[in-house]
């Protein structure tokens, strides 16, 4: 692969120019509309493969038992796009589906599609590919949200791959995979390196080796004081590792996390001042409403799997993983300072076996268990900030033991009728044991056995290759149920649901939220050109979702209907490439019809790059735009006015040149940045009303120094 083809964004190599390719992966015709191969072996999980083309995208012709969703999306290394470099969130910007965090410092990034306020990841899941195994990255019951997935923990030069689909099509996919799955590979492979980024602001060091043609290890320390007036005092050090071992007829991963962050956080702050006090304006000078504001997170995880080649038609599958995960959050919504904080262990094992019948039929069944212990599970309240800097005395609001206990058969099925009709089926059960132990107040324990059924299905159709109607798109329709487990405490919420029930006798339909997905996809590629038009529909039941100002809980939404539509252009060039998306949604809730607050309804985002301009330079760009969100009522006397957020775009462009024969990178990026992230409504004292807050977004501009180490 030429060297030259690297993704960078805001000036930021993403995958060093050294990195060698995966050795399992086979070779894709360039031109953007190009199509994964079929599978080699369950490395190939989620399917990518090297090409010199924008995007890899599943097609619709290939619908199988590994990839059953028409519309998914798999983002190279070559095409990811480092999001904040040398910054804390998500490691890569994912083209149409913006991650914004309410704070500054390490806290952990959320991730929106069209129309779904992934506010603290109920409805979207996150998986880390360890071979076959999707290790899941979210965390139920979160201390702080129902279902953090934090990817703060991953180093981005270690990334192969981001594979999207829009969740509630795949068997393979179970608790949280509602409106959007994102799954990251890492590198099989990683050559010595050392990246330094830094700022008037902030720096970032991180190096990578390979002691081995299949083993890496990648070290990352960061330090700041971020862009806000508030500074953060940040610290972050990561370590990532894999290694692959190759024995007869197994194929063995092992790979390795730790992590350790911790920062002062700026957090919300009104937009605009709707208060005359003083103090509303002091908040948004000083970009904080309380100093005090404090993050710090430690997570270490071991995951192994192997891939059991029976016969070229067999194969088994079997994972497992141990994780330990350790959060202390302060943070003030208006009303006192809340910590917020837990100690958990996770762990989870699964298997699974395929088998290609005949080249028209392919099975697939297995077994997965997860469970996820969250200890001490906390909520203590400082009370008002008073101008010290001393946190004080505290009444304790809430502490839980939890644990949730999932084991799931599953079963899919996958073929072909014919030359133009391809066909997925399949059925997922999943038996929940769900147990709140108060240790507050005794009666509001309790333990609760839920079972949900999932069933999938696919079908598409597909034109004929020769003739008048080869000239009409893929289509493909898709329907499918989902679900998340909700915080067993929300018993304790201060606006609980007509059918949540009590805090002693729950409802167990509140427990598990439930969802049903539709989804009809249309697609064309000609020449280096692909379009592709996606029609979704979604209800949930029940949902508890926004944190409670007062408590610290999750607040009931109540039910909802999403309706979304998604376009894709993708277009090659001889030079470069260009990605275009746009997504326009309407989310609303069935019980009284007023938007879903803080989901955005339209998305719009523009990336790519040049190759080869002038002086040997690089370019990569990218345009992001989201929308006004609603953001709920009770920003005035009347009940039915609705609060409307501000939009918020976001315009990154990078310039790269290499020296001394591509060992030594250099490269500037800048990102210029309008309006406020995490955007929601808080009562800040003394306002009689809700306030509209979020985190204002600076624009900067930083160096990044890569070197090749080695020969």
């Amino acid at each position: 692969m030429r060297y030259w083809k690297i993704a960078i964004l805001a000036g930021i190599a993403l995958q060093a120019p050294w990195q060698g390719v995966a050795p399992v992966m086979a070779q894709a015709p360039a031109g953007p509309a190009a199509e994964a191969p079929p599978p080699v072996g369950p490395q190939q999980l989620p399917r990518v493969t090297h090409t010199e083309s924008v995007t890899v995208t599943a097609s619709t012709e290939k619908v199988d038992v590994l990839a059953p969703n028409p519309s998914e999306q798999v983002y190279l290394s070559e095409d990811l796009l480092e999001a904040n470099p040398g910054r804390p969130g998500v490691p890569v910007s994912i083209p149409g589906y913006p991650a914004e965090t309410a704070s500054g410092g390490i806290k952990a990034p959320q991730y929106f599609a069209p129309g779904v306020a992934g506010d603290h990841g109920e409805p979207i899941a996150q998986y880390i590919a360890v071979g076959a195994y999707l290790l899941p990255n979210n965390l139920s019951a979160n201390a702080h949200g129902n279902g953090y997935a934090d990817p703060n923990i991953l180093i981005p030069s270690t990334l192969e791959s981001v594979a999207v689909d829009a969740g509630a099509f795949n068997v393979l996919e179970g608790n949280h995979a509602v409106d959007l799955a994102a799954t990251y590979a890492v590198q099989p492979r990683l050559a010595p390196h050392a990246l330094l980024l830094a700022d008037l602001h902030d720096a970032d060091l991180s190096a990578g080796f390979s002691p081995r043609p299949e083993a890496w290890l990648a070290l990352e320390v960061a330090a700041g004081n971020g862009l806000l007036r508030r500074l953060e005092h940040r610290q972050q050090y990561k370590l990532n590792g894999q290694r692959i071992w190759r024995v007869s007829t197994h194929t063995l991963t092992l790979l390795g996390i730790a992590y350790f962050g911790q920062s002062y956080v700026p957090g919300l702050v009104p937009l605009y001042s709707v208060s005359t006090s003083a103090s509303t304006a002091a908040f948004r000078a000083a970009d904080t409403v309380d100093p005090r504001q404090h993050d710090q997170t430690h997570t270490a995880i071991l995951a192994a799997a192997d891939t059991w080649q029976l016969t070229a038609r067999q194969q088994i599958n079997l994972g497992g993983f141990f994780r330990t995960y350790n959060l202390s959050l302060f943070s003030n919504f208006g009303a006192g300072l809340i910590r917020q904080s837990e100690f958990r262990t996770a762990q989870g094992t699964t298997a699974n076996w395929r088998e290609q019948l005949t080249p028209s039929l392919e099975l697939m069944g297995g077994m997965d268990f997860h469970r996820e212990a969250p200890r001490r599970d906390n909520l203590d309240s400082y009370g008002a900030y008073t101008g010290s800097a001393a946190l004080g005395s505290f009444t304790k609001v809430d502490s839980s033991d939890i644990t949730i206990t999932t084991l799931a058969p599953y079963g899919a099925a996958a073929g072909s009728l014919g030359q133009h009709v391809r066909y997925y089926a399949g059925w997922r059960r999943d038996q929940i044991d769900i147990t709140n132990d108060d240790l507050m107040h005794a009666t509001n324990s309790f333990s609760r056995w839920v079972g949900v059924n999932s069933p999938k299905a696919t079908v598409a159709v597909l034109p004929p290759r020769y003739g008048p109607l080869r000239w009409l798109p893929e289509l493909a329709a898709s329907g499918g149920e989902a679900f998340f487990t909700e915080d067993p405490r929300v018993g304790m919420g201060t606006t609980p649901g007509s059918g949540q029930g009590t805090a002693r006798s729950p409802n167990p339909a509140t427990l598990v939220a439930r969802s049903h997905s539709y989804q009809l996809v249309a697609s064309k590629g000609f020449a280096k050109t692909e379009l592709r038009l996606v029609l979704g529909h979604t209800t949930n039941a029940t949902e508890l979702a926004k944190i409670d100002p007062d408590t610290g809980l999750q607040e009931d939404q109540g039910p909802s209907r999403l309706r979304f539509l998604t376009a894709t252009v993708r277009q090659g060039f001889r030079t470069g490439w260009l990605l275009l998306t746009f997504s326009k949604a309407d989310a609303r809730t069935t019980d009284d019809g007023l938007p879903v607050p803080e989901a955005p309804r339209t998305i719009a985002d523009a990336t790519g790059a040049l190759d080869r301009l002038p002086l040997g330079l690089r370019l990569q760009a990218e345009f992001e735009y989201v929308g006004a969100k609603p953001l709920g009522t009770g920003c005035s006397s009347s009940t039915t006015v609705e609060c409307v957020g501000v939009p918020v775009t976001e315009f990154r462009l990078g310039l790269a040149r290499s020296f001394l024969a591509e060992r030594l990178l250099l490269g500037i990026n800048a990102m210029v940045a309008n309006g406020y992230t995490g955007q929601t409504t808080e009562a800040i004292t003394p306002s009689p009303f809700q306030q509209i807050v979020g985190v204002r977004m600076p624009s900067y501009v930083s160096a990044d120094v890569r070197w090749r180490l080695g020969r």
